[in-house]
């Protein structure tokens, strides 16, 4: 762990070092000086190959030791279109030959030197710059450009109902943070915004219609986050016929059918229980399927530093910026193949694929093509590598617990509000999906930490005492406690600005081929080689099929 009150200050690594001192001067020599061109980065490594397994995340190489198991979140039974059971992956690693050194080095390098050598006033002044400003100004005058420019105005803000004020039709979206990485405890916070084509913003007759863009943001949310599979069309309903979701208030009328199920069209319902054949307005010929998103939905997601001086803890400054779309929507039988090929891709010990480069993204089997930016040495956001891009597709595609392999709209806040800016103050410690008992409870019971590496060690000592979890402690944040979300995984002002500290130290070294997670001092809960296959939680019953994206709210 990082000493709060360190004067002694000890060099970078050898490899940080040298990486820091090369990107330094390279970018120089590549920019002219104090040039900024954000494409430079990425193709400059046109052509290097690099990691050929960059897509298996840091988190898979987390030692099991004792029990503890945070696999099971990502790795489960596959439900509805996602056919991948996966859940194997929590018995045993798997890995070719060429995976089993692990190559996310950074999280075993000790960043204690680096970030005393940061104070307080100058990080707190580093992230509270804008750099996302820069980049659209930068790759708006780049014609030749043929990937995402980002078209959303964050300085023009989000009105009362999450919509943008720029008119880019983009819309806000609250989420639950997927468990253990993925809270700000563990070193960034983020947030989501989704966008339907301009088709699903209009009426039927062409005119842009705000009451048209909600009832089929609805039909999405509805097919999406439902943890059941709703009925479309005149399906049948299942014998058990499933709760719905809560949405905000949307026309039964604009969509020509009973959305509630009560036998009545009326201008104002606030729970769908059956999804129409198709969407509205414009839309009305594109089919609604459950638990997949249409052709042309967009993604934009920004990661960002930890500012503790925000209530959400958003900082201006992006760590990175992804953006997903989804170019193509395969139907049931080619979905159902591309599973079947990447099983067979897999057995004969071939690395993914993914079309696509840089300057476009990466596109995965099943239609959804990303592409994303990251800082460079300055903390500029640049475009990232063909490498570092291939390190966004394992989680975006094959594995078993993800939604159409997205995560953040599977778990937003129902209704009206979960149509804003991300915060997570007021949200409840919701279990996932088929569970009794609340999700932070049930990941801190089965990984027995806050984290993949349970290196976090202000949470140990808040939730641990002792070593044994405080159950009773943890149940405030959930539904009917005093507490919310919030308190439960955000880190205290100390712990975010070290964290800040730490990941700038990587930002200078720009070798984020070798990871980009952030852990204060050198993890000790993550295996450096994979010597054999077990992971010793069959062995230890600690094994579990009931990881789920989708939430009980």
């Amino acid at each position: 762990m990082i000493s709060v009150g360190a004067r002694r200050e000890r060099p970078l690594s050898v490899p940080l070092a040298i990486a820091a001192i090369s990107a330094v001067l390279a970018t120089a020599a590549r920019c002219g000086g104090g040039g900024y061109d954000p494409l430079a980065a990425a193709a400059a490594r046109a052509g290097h190959a690099g990691n050929p397994e960059a897509s298996i995340p840091p988190m898979c190489y987390a030692a099991t030791a004792g029990g503890a198991n945070g696999c099971w979140t990502c790795h489960t039974i596959g439900r509805g279109p996602n056919t991948l059971a996966d859940h194997d992956l929590q018995r045993a690693y798997s890995f070719s030959d060429a995976a089993r050194k692990n190559p996310w080095t950074n999280l075993l390098e000790d960043l204690s030197a680096p970030a005393a050598r940061t104070s307080d006033a100058e990080i707190l002044e580093y992230i509270r710059e804008d750099n996302y400003a820069p980049l659209r100004e930068a790759l708006a005058a780049r014609p030749d450009y043929p990937g995402y420019v980002p078209d959303l105005d964050l300085e023009a803000g989000f009105d009362d109902e999450g919509f943008a004020r720029d008119g880019s039709g983009f819309r806000a979206v609250r989420y639950k943070p997927f468990p253990g990485s993925f809270w700000p405890t563990n070193g960034s916070a983020g947030d989501v915004f989704v966008r339907l084509p301009a088709a699903f913003r209009e009426d039927a007759s062409g005119a842009p219609s705000r009451e048209v863009y909600k009832l089929n943001l609805a039909l999405l949310e509805a097919a999406i986050a439902s943890p059941s599979p709703l009925p479309v069309g005149g399906a049948a309903p299942p014998a058990e016929a499933p709760a719905g979701r809560e949405v905000e208030p949307v026309s039964e009328l604009l969509a020509g059918f009973d959305l509630d199920g009560d036998g009545a069209l009326e201008p104002a319902v606030t729970r769908i229980v059956r999804l129409p054949a198709r969407y509205a307005g414009g839309a009305a010929g594109v089919p609604v399927r459950a638990w997949l998103y249409p052709r042309g939905a967009e993604l934009l997601h920004s990661v960002r530093y930890l500012d503790p001086d925000r209530p959400a803890l958003l900082s201006a400054r992006m760590k990175e910026l992804r953006y997903a779309r989804k170019v193509e929507a395969p139907d049931d039988w080619a979905i159902a193949r591309a599973y079947e090929r990447e099983a067979e891709e897999k057995a004969e010990g071939q690395p993914p694929f993914h079309a696509g480069g840089p300057e476009v993204g990466l596109r995965n089997a099943f239609g959804w093509q990303i592409q994303a930016f990251i800082e460079d040495e300055r903390g500029r956001l640049r475009l990232q590598t063909a490498e570092e891009h291939r390190a966004c597709m394992g989680c975006h595609g094959a594995v078993g617990v993800t939604v159409d392999h997205t995560f953040s709209l599977a778990r937003k806040v129902p209704g009206a509000a979960g149509w804003r800016h991300q915060d997570l103050r007021g949200m409840p410690d919701v279990p996932q999906a088929g569970h009794a008992e609340p999700e932070v409870l049930t990941y801190l019971r089965r990984a027995r930490a806050a984290d993949d590496y349970r290196g976090n060690a202000e949470m140990l000592a808040r939730f641990f005492p002792g070593g044994a979890l405080d159950e009773a402690e943890v149940r405030r944040g959930a539904p009917g406690g005093d507490r919310d979300l919030a308190y439960l995984v955000a880190p205290s002002r100390e712990r975010a600005l070290l964290l800040d500290k730490a990941y700038r130290a990587l930002v200078r070294a720009q070798r984020f081929e070798a990871g980009r997670d952030v852990v204060l001092g050198p993890a000790a809960g993550i295996l450096r080689v994979v010597e054999g296959e077990s992971t010793g939680l069959a062995e230890a019953e600690r094994v579990y099929l009931d990881g789920r994206a989708h939430l009980a709210w």
